[in-house]
């Protein structure tokens, strides 16, 4: 179940990004984005192909240096320091082909600074979790595109990172090893982690996330909770699952019968509250009244499709 974590006063942001801007070839691919993460949330950072994601998350991990802004990672500037604390899953994966499972995991947990016998309880521990104990001696070219995957997912975990940056990380998954990582990914949650989570999977998005911040052309076009962006473009209609009948209603500009249920859709001088109160009125009975919010996949479109006009 997601839940908003309330940022103490004495507590800092996971991260703060304040005016960032980017430059390539005089073409400006990062344009002035403010954002922060707090502690023990899933955070989405979604927005359409060449949009400044992955530009964004580079800098983030300090690949790359903006022209201007700051970024503060545990309320420090960006050092090797900061760096240790991230967790980071790239959309570009690379393994090293002739390591071990074992032997990958150990490798990144050794760059961490994790010590020898603390790594390898740590790995074994995430591979039984994941099913993988029995395979950590096999090569990583011998593995499926899904257990690759999965792998370079522990790699970005195994050195107990307070921010987790994760881009695309269901690609190659089927459904099971799908719900395996969202499993995981909420347990970090619970301990306090931050996850940053990237996909062009607004279902996901939709389900894991507590709040997200849209990047389009550059700039920031959509951010906020969750629950508040989706009502804020919420459509005029309601869903109803009723018995008795129905009749005409004032206030409806047509109706639409689904299977199971029935859309009103309202007049723009109408409110749901005002429909719900005349139902109740006429004595039938309710059993679904639910306001209609857009799926985050049909506000995406929507938002993306405004700034191209």
């Amino acid at each position: 179940m997601k839940s908003k974590v309330m940022l103490k006063a004495e507590e800092v942001h996971s991260l703060e990004i304040s005016e960032v801007t980017k430059s390539f070839n005089h073409t400006r691919v990062v344009d002035g984005i403010s954002f922060d993460v707090e502690p023990g949330e899933i955070f989405g950072l979604i927005g359409p192909n060449g949009a400044g994601k992955t530009t964004t998350i580079r800098m983030i991990m300090d690949i790359i240096r903006p022209d201007a802004g700051r970024i503060k990672v545990f309320g420090e500037s960006l050092s090797e320091r900061t760096k240790d604390s991230i967790g980071y899953l790239p959309e570009e994966r690379g393994l090293y082909k002739k390591l071990s499972v074992l032997q990958s995991l150990l490798y990144i947990a050794s760059l961490k600074g994790v010590g020898s016998q603390q790594a390898q309880s740590r790995a074994s521990e995430l591979l039984e979790r994941v099913g993988m104990l029995a395979h950590k001696n096999k090569k990583n070219e011998e593995l499926s595109r899904g257990m690759s995957q999965i792998v370079q997912f522990l790699t970005a975990i195994i050195h107990e990172p307070r921010l987790i940056i994760l881009d695309e990380p269901f690609a190659n998954l089927d459904p099971i090893n799908t719900e395996l990582i969202k499993e995981i990914i909420f347990e970090q949650r619970g301990q306090e982690k931050s996850i940053i989570l990237s996909t062009h999977r607004m279902n996901e998005i939709e389900e894991l996330c507590d709040r997200v911040f849209m990047i389009n052309k550059g700039r920031g076009v959509l951010y906020g909770e969750l629950s508040e962006i989706k009502s804020r473009y919420r459509r005029n209609s309601v869903f109803l699952e009723y018995e008795g009948e129905l009749g005409e209603l004032k206030g409806i500009a047509s109706r639409r019968d689904h299977r199971g249920s029935t859309e009103l859709i309202l007049d723009k001088t109408t409110t749901p509250r005002a429909v719900l109160e005349e139902l109740m009125r006429r004595g039938l009975k309710i059993n679904r009244y639910e306001v209609s919010t857009p799926p985050l996949n049909d506000i995406f479109l929507q938002v993306v499709g405004e700034a191209s006009e």
